[in-house]
C-alpha cells in the first residue's frame, strides 16, 4: 500500500525510527541491481532518507556516475511481517556539514559511526512509500 512520505501513519513512522537494517538497491552501469545492506535514516518532515558510505563504495560510485539530477534507488527493511520500502532520486553529498548531520542521525537509530574521512552521504528525496509497518 502507497504511502505519502511526509503524511505516513504513526506505525510506519515508528517502524522507520527501530533499530533496523535495511537494503539499498541502486543500478550499476550496466543496467544490473545492485543491493547491499546498509544503516538507512529517514526524516519524515522532510521525506530525507541519508545513507552514509565511504565514497569509494559502489553504491556512492553508482549514484554518483547519474551526474546532478540523481539515481532512483529503493531501500529496504523487514521485520517479520512488516516491511517498508522507500523509494526516490538520490544523490551522493560530500559536504562537511551534510555528512556530520548524517552521522549524528545514523549515531541517534544505530551507533556512533566509525571514523571514516572517506565517508559521503547517499541522501534520497523520497516520493514513494510503500509498506506495512
Amino acid at each position: 500500500m502507497a504511502q505519502d512520505p511526509r503524511d505516513l501513519d504513526d506505525a510506519m513512522l515508528a517502524f522507520w525510527r527501530e533499530r533496523h537494517i535495511s537494503t539499498l538497491t541502486t543500478t550499476r552501469p550496466d543496467g544490473s541491481p545492485h543491493v547491499v545492506p546498509v544503516g538507512v535514516t529517514f526524516d519524515p518532515e522532510t521525506g530525507t532518507a541519508r545513507v552514509i558510505t565511504s565514497r569509494t563504495s559502489r553504491k556512492a560510485r553508482n549514484v554518483a556516475a547519474a551526474g546532478a539530477q540523481g539515481l532512483r534507488v529503493a531501500v529496504c527493511q523487514v521485520d517479520r511481517a512488516r516491511w517498508a520500502t522507500l523509494e526516490g532520486v538520490a544523490v551522493v553529498r560530500d559536504e562537511p556539514e551534510q555528512v556530520a548531520d548524517a552521522e549524528r542521525r545514523y549515531e541517534a537509530r544505530y551507533r556512533t559511526p566509525r571514523e571514516n574521512p572517506d565517508r559521503v552521504v547517499i541522501e534520497i528525496a523520497v516520493d514513494r512509500v510503500l509498506g506495512r509497518g
